[in-house]
Protein backbone atom coordinates (compact mmCIF):
# COMPACT_ATOMS: atom_id res chain seq x y z
CA UNK A 1 0.00 0.00 0.00
CA UNK A 2 1.17 3.55 -0.72
CA UNK A 3 2.19 5.68 2.25
CA UNK A 4 2.73 9.26 1.05
CA UNK A 5 4.85 11.16 3.56
CA UNK A 6 4.66 14.80 4.58
CA UNK A 7 8.01 15.95 5.97
CA UNK A 8 8.68 19.11 7.95
CA UNK A 9 12.42 19.85 8.14
CA UNK A 10 14.11 20.45 11.49
CA UNK A 11 16.66 23.24 11.16
CA UNK A 12 18.28 22.64 14.54
CA UNK A 13 18.74 19.81 17.02
CA UNK A 14 18.98 21.70 20.30
CA UNK A 15 15.85 23.77 20.85
CA UNK A 16 16.59 27.50 20.85
CA UNK A 17 20.19 27.02 19.72
CA UNK A 18 21.91 27.03 16.35
CA UNK A 19 24.69 24.72 17.63
CA UNK A 20 25.61 21.91 15.23
CA UNK A 21 28.27 20.03 17.21
CA UNK A 22 27.37 17.80 20.15
CA UNK A 23 30.48 15.98 21.31
CA UNK A 24 31.45 13.55 18.52
CA UNK A 25 28.14 14.18 16.70
CA UNK A 26 27.50 16.95 14.17
CA UNK A 27 23.86 17.57 13.29
CA UNK A 28 23.16 17.33 9.55
CA UNK A 29 19.39 17.68 9.55
CA UNK A 30 16.12 16.14 10.55
CA UNK A 31 12.51 15.61 9.57
CA UNK A 32 9.18 15.41 11.37
CA UNK A 33 7.12 12.87 9.43
CA UNK A 34 3.39 12.27 9.01
CA UNK A 35 1.16 10.47 6.52
CA UNK A 36 -2.46 10.17 5.42
CA UNK A 37 -1.92 6.39 5.59
CA UNK A 38 -3.54 5.47 8.91
CA UNK A 39 -1.12 2.62 9.65
CA UNK A 40 1.95 4.88 9.45
CA UNK A 41 3.89 5.39 12.68
CA UNK A 42 5.08 3.28 15.60
CA UNK A 43 8.48 2.82 13.90
CA UNK A 44 10.76 0.68 16.03
CA UNK A 45 13.76 -0.06 13.78
CA UNK A 46 15.33 1.44 10.65
CA UNK A 47 18.08 0.33 8.24
CA UNK A 48 19.32 1.60 4.90
CA UNK A 49 19.17 -0.68 1.87
CA UNK A 50 21.33 1.85 0.01
CA UNK A 51 23.49 4.18 2.10
CA UNK A 52 21.64 7.42 2.85
CA UNK A 53 18.92 6.71 0.32
CA UNK A 54 16.57 3.71 0.14
CA UNK A 55 15.57 2.29 3.52
CA UNK A 56 13.44 -0.33 5.23
CA UNK A 57 11.90 -0.15 8.69
CA UNK A 58 9.49 -2.09 10.90
CA UNK A 59 6.75 -0.96 13.25
CA UNK A 60 5.57 -2.53 16.47
CA UNK A 61 2.05 -2.77 15.06
CA UNK A 62 3.12 -5.32 12.46
CA UNK A 63 4.06 -3.35 9.34
CA UNK A 64 7.03 -2.82 7.07
CA UNK A 65 7.65 0.78 5.95
CA UNK A 66 10.02 1.72 3.17
CA UNK A 67 10.95 4.64 0.96
CA UNK A 68 13.83 6.88 -0.09
CA UNK A 69 15.34 9.84 1.77
CA UNK A 70 15.26 12.92 -0.49
CA UNK A 71 18.12 15.39 -0.14
CA UNK A 72 19.06 18.85 -1.35
CA UNK A 73 22.29 19.71 -3.15
CA UNK A 74 24.12 19.95 0.18
CA UNK A 75 23.04 16.43 1.11
CA UNK A 76 20.66 17.57 3.84
CA UNK A 77 17.52 15.39 4.19
CA UNK A 78 14.42 17.19 2.90
CA UNK A 79 11.74 14.50 2.71
CA UNK A 80 10.79 10.92 1.90
CA UNK A 81 9.73 9.81 -1.56
CA UNK A 82 8.09 6.57 -2.66
CA UNK A 83 6.76 5.70 0.79
CA UNK A 84 5.07 2.31 1.03
CA UNK A 85 3.84 -0.07 3.71
CA UNK A 86 2.96 -3.76 3.86
CA UNK A 87 1.91 -6.12 6.60
CA UNK A 88 4.53 -8.35 8.18
CA UNK A 89 3.64 -11.94 7.35
CA UNK A 90 3.97 -15.05 9.45
CA UNK A 91 5.39 -18.41 8.30
CA UNK A 92 2.03 -19.38 6.75
CA UNK A 93 1.98 -16.22 4.62
CA UNK A 94 -0.74 -14.51 6.66
CA UNK A 95 -0.52 -11.11 8.37
CA UNK A 96 0.47 -11.02 12.02
CA UNK A 97 -2.78 -9.61 13.32
CA UNK A 98 -2.42 -9.66 17.12
CA UNK A 99 -0.09 -7.35 19.05
CA UNK A 100 1.30 -10.45 20.76
CA UNK A 101 2.60 -11.77 17.42
CA UNK A 102 3.23 -8.51 15.55
CA UNK A 103 5.39 -6.51 17.98
CA UNK A 104 8.45 -6.10 15.73
CA UNK A 105 11.18 -4.18 17.56
CA UNK A 106 14.49 -4.71 15.75
CA UNK A 107 15.84 -5.13 12.23
CA UNK A 108 19.11 -5.94 10.49
CA UNK A 109 19.82 -6.34 6.76
CA UNK A 110 22.48 -8.31 4.93
CA UNK A 111 22.74 -10.39 1.76
CA UNK A 112 19.11 -10.14 0.71
CA UNK A 113 17.81 -11.17 4.14
CA UNK A 114 16.06 -9.09 6.79
CA UNK A 115 16.46 -10.31 10.37
CA UNK A 116 13.62 -9.12 12.62
CA UNK A 117 13.38 -9.33 16.39
CA UNK A 118 9.97 -9.52 18.06
CA UNK A 119 8.96 -9.16 21.69
CA UNK A 120 5.92 -10.38 23.64
CA UNK A 121 5.99 -13.57 21.51
CA UNK A 122 9.79 -13.56 21.64
CA UNK A 123 11.53 -14.67 18.45
CA UNK A 124 14.05 -13.60 15.82
CA UNK A 125 12.84 -14.35 12.29
CA UNK A 126 14.38 -14.07 8.82
CA UNK A 127 12.66 -12.65 5.72
CA UNK A 128 13.95 -12.85 2.17
CA UNK A 129 14.06 -9.53 0.32
CA UNK A 130 13.29 -9.06 -3.36
CA UNK A 131 14.34 -5.61 -4.59
CA UNK A 132 14.22 -4.41 -1.01
CA UNK A 133 10.72 -5.69 -0.30
CA UNK A 134 10.09 -8.60 2.07
CA UNK A 135 7.98 -11.68 1.55
CA UNK A 136 6.84 -14.25 4.05
CA UNK A 137 8.84 -15.38 7.04
CA UNK A 138 11.54 -17.96 6.52
CA UNK A 139 13.33 -19.61 9.39
CA UNK A 140 13.94 -18.42 12.91
CA UNK A 141 17.27 -17.79 14.63
CA UNK A 142 18.21 -19.30 17.99
CA UNK A 143 18.41 -16.29 20.30
CA UNK A 144 20.25 -18.35 22.96
CA UNK A 145 18.98 -16.36 25.96
CA UNK A 146 16.63 -18.66 27.95
CA UNK A 147 13.02 -17.82 27.19
CA UNK A 148 12.10 -17.49 30.86
CA UNK A 149 14.64 -14.67 31.18
CA UNK A 150 12.85 -12.51 28.58
CA UNK A 151 10.34 -10.06 30.02
CA UNK A 152 6.98 -9.69 28.25
CA UNK A 153 7.49 -6.21 26.81
CA UNK A 154 11.27 -5.97 27.27
CA UNK A 155 12.64 -8.31 24.60
CA UNK A 156 15.03 -7.95 21.65
CA UNK A 157 15.07 -4.24 20.82
CA UNK A 158 18.35 -4.65 18.95
CA UNK A 159 19.47 -7.07 16.26
CA UNK A 160 22.51 -6.01 14.25
CA UNK A 161 25.12 -7.52 11.94
CA UNK A 162 28.67 -6.83 13.03
CA UNK A 163 31.17 -5.81 10.32
CA UNK A 164 32.71 -8.80 8.58
CA UNK A 165 36.21 -7.44 9.14
CA UNK A 166 35.65 -6.72 12.82
CA UNK A 167 36.24 -8.78 15.97
CA UNK A 168 32.95 -10.69 15.56
CA UNK A 169 33.51 -11.55 11.90
CA UNK A 170 30.06 -10.48 10.70
CA UNK A 171 28.08 -12.31 13.39
CA UNK A 172 24.67 -11.03 14.39
CA UNK A 173 24.23 -9.61 17.87
CA UNK A 174 20.98 -9.17 19.81
CA UNK A 175 20.37 -7.04 22.91
CA UNK A 176 17.20 -6.86 24.97
CA UNK A 177 15.51 -3.70 26.15
CA UNK A 178 15.24 -4.52 29.83
CA UNK A 179 15.41 -8.26 30.43
CA UNK A 180 17.75 -8.26 33.42
CA UNK A 181 19.82 -10.92 35.13
CA UNK A 182 19.97 -11.27 38.92
CA UNK A 183 22.63 -8.57 39.10
CA UNK A 184 20.50 -6.07 37.18
CA UNK A 185 22.43 -6.31 33.90
CA UNK A 186 20.77 -6.47 30.47
CA UNK A 187 20.75 -9.76 28.57
CA UNK A 188 22.25 -9.93 25.07
CA UNK A 189 23.86 -12.55 22.85
CA UNK A 190 26.22 -13.12 19.96
CA UNK A 191 24.03 -15.33 17.79
CA UNK A 192 26.69 -17.11 15.72
CA UNK A 193 30.41 -17.52 15.13
CA UNK A 194 33.33 -18.28 17.48
CA UNK A 195 32.14 -15.81 20.12
CA UNK A 196 28.59 -17.16 20.15
CA UNK A 197 26.95 -17.02 23.55
CA UNK A 198 25.19 -14.90 26.14
CA UNK A 199 26.65 -11.62 27.40
CA UNK A 200 25.21 -8.83 29.53
CA UNK A 201 25.29 -5.04 29.32
CA UNK A 202 25.60 -2.87 32.42
CA UNK A 203 22.40 -0.90 32.84
CA UNK A 204 22.97 2.84 32.57
CA UNK A 205 20.80 4.44 35.23
CA UNK A 206 17.18 4.79 34.15
CA UNK A 207 17.96 4.27 30.45
CA UNK A 208 16.71 1.21 28.52
CA UNK A 209 18.15 -0.14 25.25
CA UNK A 210 16.08 0.57 22.11
CA UNK A 211 18.49 -0.30 19.27
CA UNK A 212 22.12 -0.85 18.31
CA UNK A 213 24.38 -0.52 15.29
CA UNK A 214 28.04 -1.23 14.59
CA UNK A 215 30.79 1.18 13.63
CA UNK A 216 33.11 0.07 10.79
CA UNK A 217 35.88 -0.96 13.20
CA UNK A 218 33.59 -3.24 15.19
CA UNK A 219 32.55 -1.11 18.17
CA UNK A 220 28.83 -1.21 18.91
CA UNK A 221 26.63 1.82 19.49
CA UNK A 222 23.66 1.41 21.83
CA UNK A 223 20.68 3.73 21.47
CA UNK A 224 18.99 4.14 24.84
CA UNK A 225 15.85 5.87 26.09
CA UNK A 226 14.43 7.09 29.37
CA UNK A 227 10.96 8.35 30.17
CA UNK A 228 9.18 9.75 33.20
CA UNK A 229 6.18 12.03 33.69
CA UNK A 230 8.43 14.50 35.47
CA UNK A 231 11.25 14.81 32.94
CA UNK A 232 9.69 13.55 29.71
CA UNK A 233 11.78 11.59 27.22
CA UNK A 234 15.56 11.33 27.09
CA UNK A 235 18.01 9.80 24.64
CA UNK A 236 21.48 8.38 25.15
CA UNK A 237 24.09 6.86 22.83
CA UNK A 238 26.72 4.56 24.34
CA UNK A 239 29.79 3.10 22.57
CA UNK A 240 30.76 -0.46 23.51
CA UNK A 241 34.23 -1.76 22.48
CA UNK A 242 33.77 -4.51 19.91
CA UNK A 243 36.74 -6.57 21.06
CA UNK A 244 34.99 -7.16 24.40
CA UNK A 245 31.74 -8.51 22.96
CA UNK A 246 31.38 -12.26 23.41
CA UNK A 247 30.08 -15.08 25.58
CA UNK A 248 30.29 -14.32 29.29
CA UNK A 249 31.23 -10.65 28.92
CA UNK A 250 29.78 -7.79 30.96
CA UNK A 251 29.79 -4.80 28.63
CA UNK A 252 29.80 -1.06 29.21
CA UNK A 253 31.12 1.90 27.31
CA UNK A 254 31.61 5.61 26.80
CA UNK A 255 28.50 7.80 26.61
CA UNK A 256 28.72 9.80 23.38
CA UNK A 257 25.55 11.81 23.89
CA UNK A 258 22.82 12.18 26.51
CA UNK A 259 19.99 14.69 26.32
CA UNK A 260 16.38 15.38 27.15
CA UNK A 261 13.46 17.57 26.19
CA UNK A 262 15.67 20.54 25.30
CA UNK A 263 16.54 18.64 22.11
CA UNK A 264 14.44 17.69 19.10
CA UNK A 265 13.87 14.13 20.23
CA UNK A 266 10.95 11.86 20.97
CA UNK A 267 10.74 8.16 21.79
CA UNK A 268 13.92 7.31 19.85
CA UNK A 269 13.86 3.62 18.87
CA UNK A 270 15.70 3.03 15.57
CA UNK A 271 19.31 3.58 14.51
CA UNK A 272 21.64 2.92 11.59
CA UNK A 273 25.28 3.76 10.80
CA UNK A 274 26.37 4.29 7.19
CA UNK A 275 29.04 5.86 5.01
CA UNK A 276 28.02 8.91 2.95
CA UNK A 277 29.27 9.69 -0.54
CA UNK A 278 31.52 12.44 0.82
CA UNK A 279 33.30 9.89 3.01
CA UNK A 280 31.79 10.98 6.32
CA UNK A 281 30.37 8.41 8.71
CA UNK A 282 26.70 9.04 9.44
CA UNK A 283 24.28 8.11 12.20
CA UNK A 284 20.53 8.05 11.50
CA UNK A 285 17.85 7.82 14.20
CA UNK A 286 14.06 7.40 14.07
CA UNK A 287 11.38 7.69 16.75
CA UNK A 288 8.28 5.69 17.63
CA UNK A 289 5.27 7.99 18.07
CA UNK A 290 3.19 5.24 19.71
CA UNK A 291 0.33 6.38 17.44
CA UNK A 292 -0.15 9.28 19.84
CA UNK A 293 -1.21 12.80 18.89
CA UNK A 294 1.20 14.05 21.53
CA UNK A 295 4.27 12.45 19.94
CA UNK A 296 6.16 12.70 16.65
CA UNK A 297 7.79 10.42 14.13
CA UNK A 298 11.26 11.92 13.69
CA UNK A 299 14.21 11.21 11.41
CA UNK A 300 17.52 12.66 12.67
CA UNK A 301 20.92 12.52 10.96
CA UNK A 302 24.41 13.21 12.28
CA UNK A 303 28.04 12.96 11.20
CA UNK A 304 30.08 10.83 13.63
CA UNK A 305 33.65 11.98 14.24
CA UNK A 306 36.18 9.22 13.53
Amino acid sequence: MDAPITANPLSSFQIGSDARRFGPLTFVGGLSLSSSQWHFGSLSAFRFLEAGSRFLSVSDNGFWFGGTIARNEAGVPTGISGGWMSEILGPEGLPLESKYEADAESLSLRGGTATVGFERYHRIAEYRLVDGRPGGAGGTVDFIVPGHELRTNRGFECVAHSPEGGPLGGARVAVTEKSLDRKGNIFGAVLEGPRRGIFTVAKSGVFDVTDCAFLPGGDMLLLERRYSLGTGVGMQIRRVPGDRIGAGALLDGEILFSGGMDYQIDNMEGMDVWRAGDGTLRLSLVSDDNKSLLQRTLYLEFIIAE
